[in-house]
């Protein structure tokens, strides 16, 4: 069975909602891209049920070219989080060159209709700056 480390995971709190993140380098089929894997984690703290309705989300690599992925939901979901529980998220990434950032956040609206941003953690996709393994065992 797989153990994880707090270490393992990036985290961004917008006030009572936390997001976890773990990117991990999938493949790496030439020297000009790379294919990555990220998984995310909304947890909602609140005393309040959530509805994410969309993201936007910004890779910006080496070579400084952005891919925007700025869309409703996920997969065209959108997500009710219920007070207390949370909502995963996993999706790949090609990159080009060695390095690249992804980085950006959700809109979601609270249940009295107040609409407001859930910053996601910088995530740095680079193989100069491995993560821990996930799987490993302690």
């Amino acid at each position: 069975m797989p153990n994880f480390n707090e270490t393992d995971f990036l985290v961004a709190q917008t006030d009572d909602i936390m997001v976890s993140a773990y990117p991990e380098q999938l493949d790496c089929a030439d020297n000009n891209f790379e294919l990555w894997a990220y998984c995310l984690r909304i947890e909602n703290n609140s005393d309040e049920r959530i509805r994410i309705l969309r993201k936007d989300f910004c890779i910006t690599d080496s070579y400084g070219n952005n891919h925007y992925e700025l869309s409703e939901g996920f997969n065209g979901e959108l997500p009710d989080v219920e007070a207390g529980e949370y909502f995963e998220y996993d999706d790949t990434a090609v990159i080009k060159g060695r390095a690249a950032v992804l980085y950006g956040f959700c809109i979601a609206q609270k249940e009295d209709g107040t609409i407001f941003k859930i910053a996601l953690p910088l995530m740095q996709l680079s193989t100069a700056n491995p993560r821990p393994d996930k799987y490993a065992l302690n």
